[in-house]
């Protein structure tokens, strides 16, 4: 008798897990990892919606032009501002109907079919035990007569290494080929992604990276390091923005508004800080995490449309390859 109960009670949560409706989100790999906020943000949104959030991991905007309509995707999460032209020419997005007068970004955000989730600024990251005297500008990074070597990614690869291409744009126009000349010299190298650049500059093996004004609060929270800074430039800072969209066609349109409306909400920005390591976007300074508050972060932001960025995109990534091939 007893086993007859026990196997009707898994029988019977059997079936209502099999009842329970899906959301599937396109995410990429960092994102729903073990180490990321994925697994967190879909625990924390199975507790509101009695459904299953399934995560499905990979290149996300070339996965569902691939798929086109056909897409098992009901929302997609970790795409940039730097590639939001092509995302929004598929014609596979609606609305996601949210109120962006809550967002904290530092600039306004009027699009009613992406929604930030997330966001830093491009920064070259320094050791302040083996630089102690780091570039205060852009200028002097890039006129330095000091053996500085950096550590970059591949515009053509990387979403940071195609923010740096058009950070560079941004503050110099029409000068940025030359600028890239007189950086070329002080690159050690050039990785296809972020986390190699940053694994050498971790081992010591570069005095500078590229990546983001948030790295160093990893540093501080999860190691007690307080040796790692962002170099910041009055010139500004190029703005990096994630953000999530909703697929048009996607079969659970109520669940999908769901997660939606929970990405702003405190209990989703609240696992952005020390998941992704970034700053959220919905979510006023005082509550971001003690680590957090204390970085230095650039009064002069910088920003592309996304129709500067599309057209400025090709141009930019030549001039750093043309400068860097000689």
């Amino acid at each position: 008798m007893k086993y007859f109960t026990f196997a009707l009670s898994l029988l019977t949560a059997s079936t209502a897990l099999a009842q329970s409706p899906i959301l599937t989100v396109y995410a990429p790999d960092y994102f729903a990892s073990e180490w990321g906020p994925g697994p967190l943000i879909e625990a924390a949104f199975e507790e509101t919606c009695s459904c299953d959030l399934k995560f499905k991991t990979g290149d996300v905007l070339p996965r569902i032009i691939l798929e086109g309509e056909r897409t098992e995707a009901d929302v997609v999460i970790g795409l940039n501002t730097d590639i939001t032209k092509k995302a929004r020419e598929t014609g596979l997005f609606e609305p996601h109907r949210q109120d962006n007068t809550k967002l904290t970004l530092p600039i306004d955000w009027t699009d009613d079919v992406f929604l930030p989730f997330n966001y830093s600024h491009t920064a070259f990251i320094y050791n302040t035990k083996k630089v102690t005297n780091p570039p205060t500008s852009f200028d002097a990074l890039v006129n330095s007569n000091s053996d500085l070597s950096l550590v970059i990614q591949d515009p053509r690869s990387s979403i940071s290494g195609l923010a740096l291409v058009l950070w560079v744009k941004a503050v110099y126009g029409d000068k940025a080929e030359k600028v890239w000349e007189k950086l070329a010299p002080k690159i050690l190298t050039v990785t296809k992604g972020w986390s190699e650049s940053y694994g050498l500059f971790s081992a010591g093996e570069a005095d500078m990276v590229l990546s983001y004004t948030t790295s160093p609060a990893y540093h501080i929270l999860a190691e007690g390091d307080l040796t790692k800074k962002a170099a910041i430039f009055p010139e500004g800072h190029y703005l990096m923005v994630e953000l999530a969209a909703k697929v048009a066609k996607t079969d659970v349109p109520n669940l999908a508004n769901a997660f939606m409306a929970f990405i702003l909400t405190e209990r989703f920005q609240n696992l952005i800080p020390e998941g992704n390591w970034s700053l959220p976007s919905a979510l006023p300074k005082n509550k971001w995490p003690e680590g957090f508050q204390e970085l230095s972060m650039p009064e002069n932001v910088l920003f592309y449309s996304e129709e500067d960025a599309a057209n400025l995109r090709k141009e930019a990534i030549e001039e750093w390859r043309r400068a860097l091939s000689q």
